[in-house]
Formats: C-alpha cells, structure tokens, sequence
C-alpha cells in the first residue's frame, strides 16, 4: 500500500459522517440512517483507509461472536482512491485481525466484487441448503430507521 494511505482498526477514527454518505448511495445499504451506520460501527470490527490529508476513503467490518462466525461487510472505497489494492489491504488486515483468528466460518455477500474475494481465498457456496436467512430488503425506508 501506498506511504500515501493509513489504515486504522481505531473506532474512533472511523468517520460516521464520511461512512454514512457511502452507504446511503450502495446498492446494499440504500438509505440507511446514519443512527443505524454508528450502531453498526460501534458493534463490529472495523478497519478503515484514510487519505494523507486524513479524509477516510475506505471502510470496511465483521460482525462476529470472535470465537467461531464473521460477517464481512460494507467494504468500499471511494472511486477516486480505487485502484490501489485497498480493498484487499483492508479485507486482509480483517483476515489477520487477532481477534478473528480460529474463526470456523466467515460470510460475506456481494453482487460485484466476487474476482476481489476470490483471490484473498474465498470460495462460493458450494450447497447453499443448509443455509437460510430472514431478509428485510425496505427495512431503512421505513421511518425511525
């Protein structure tokens, strides 16, 4: 990675506001609230990537119990900052994270990075059966979200 960039496990580095204004325009988090936004970092692992001048321009978070299940999710980085392996540093930096080591499962789901994962060892879902899920696509257009 670039002298030009940092990365940061620090919560309070995380920049809610910076966060919120991704989301809120990605296909997978829509109009997401960003009371929701802060309660997700604040329940999760995360790693971000900050610009020399301090502006972040990625994120990334694992819900986990720490013991045997991480959920990758929200990972981005802004369009002008791609392009530089960030992504994968900040994925790889959450694979090494001490706290998410002995992990039997990790999970993730995307529409459109799936090249990124799969070269950082990821693998499809070979027999999707055993899994199931309880989805609410609307959940954050609905009020007080």
């Amino acid at each position: 990675m670039s002298d030009d960039y940092r990365l940061s496990f620090d919560r309070s580095d995380m920049q809610a506001g910076a966060i919120h204004a991704f989301l809120t325009q990605s296909y997978w988090a829509e109009n997401i609230s960003r009371a929701v936004v802060e309660r997700a970092i604040a329940g999760s692992i995360c790693v971000g990537t900050f610009a020399a001048g301090g502006e972040q321009v990625g994120f990334a978070r694992v819900v986990t119990d720490r013991a045997t299940f991480a959920y990758l999710a929200d990972v981005y980085v802004l369009e002008a900052h791609r392009g530089h392996g960030l992504a994968a540093r900040m994925v790889t930096a959450l694979h090494d994270h001490p706290d998410l080591q002995g992990l039997r499962r990790w999970m993730l789901a995307t529409s459109d990075a799936h090249g990124l994962y799969a070269a950082l060892g990821w693998t499809p879902v070979e027999d999707g059966t055993p899994f199931m899920q309880r989805h609410f696509p609307d959940v954050y257009r609905q009020a007080g979200r």
